[in-house]
């Protein structure tokens, strides 16, 4: 269902704990592109997909080669956060904020001040290499800079492995760990917010379910419709950097 602004920013008001799903949309405002939107970097080029998935990542050193180059010039290096990290960190600061889940991995959040601890990166991060073969484990920083010297795909300098990012992969099993935390704190929410993000992926998009089952008021912060948009109490349309601000306005500390 559709609701005022006012609305949601009474609830957040209202709510004791809030957990917060956020997506590639609440980054776009730094200036890093979505995936799926009218111009998503798939929407835009189809093949840059393959880049994102295990399969093609360890069958072809071109998509490994075409990868290190994305990597080096990810916006996420020079990016700032933008309005919607910024409200979250403020929703922090009233002691609402249970949790971060978000499926970025860009750093803004814990970068724009929320507690590293609060967020749940349920697919990993680019700031980190870890070898296919032996796990040993690097720098995204020194991998590039071998990059930089000349190595196109550089190999593991341990075992000769392939290296990858520590961001998860289409087809590369999430952290089990992290996982369970996400629907944990799905589950112990009263509000659930969903920002930015299709709800298309899974097992990240069934947090929705399990925290409308749990009994937690859901609301969807999405500029294109998502599956899960009836299951929710409300849905906004308007822009994530209005939006957020916007519903935390109200909320004061708690105590």
């Amino acid at each position: 269902m559709n609701a005022p602004l006012s609305t949601v920013a009474g609830w957040v008001a209202d709510a004791e704990r809030v957990t917060v799903l956020t997506g590639a949309g609440i980054s776009t405002d730094s200036g890093i592109p979505d995936f799926r939107g009218p111009n998503g970097v798939w929407t835009r080029d189809p093949e840059a997909e393959k880049l994102f998935t295990l399969d093609n990542y360890l069958a072809d050193p071109q998509v490994r080669r075409r990868a290190w180059l994305a990597r080096r010039d990810n916006p996420a290096w020079t990016a700032q956060p933008g309005p919607g990290h910024l409200a979250l960190v403020t929703l922090e600061r009233t002691g609402r904020l249970h949790a971060i889940v978000t499926q970025n991995i860009d750093g803004l959040h814990q970068k724009a001040g929320s507690d590293p601890e609060r967020v749940i990166e349920v697919h990993g991060n680019m700031f980190g290499v870890r070898c296919m073969t032996c796990g040993d484990r690097t720098t995204m920083r020194e991998a590039l800079d071998r990059v930089a010297a000349g190595e196109p795909d550089p190999a593991c300098r341990h075992c000769g492995g392939i290296l990858k990012s520590t961001t998860i992969l289409f087809g590369e099993p999430l952290d089990r760990r992290c996982l369970e935390r996400a629907f944990e704190a799905a589950t112990a929410c009263d509000l659930f917010l969903a920002v930015g993000t299709t709800l298309q992926v899974f097992p990240v998009a069934g947090l929705v379910d399990a925290a409308a089952t749990a009994g937690a008021r859901v609301v969807i912060v999405n500029a294109e419709p998502t599956p899960y948009d009836p299951v929710a109490d409300a849905v906004l349309r308007d822009p994530i950097a209005q939006v957020l601000p916007g519903i935390v306005a109200d909320a004061k500390p708690k105590g």
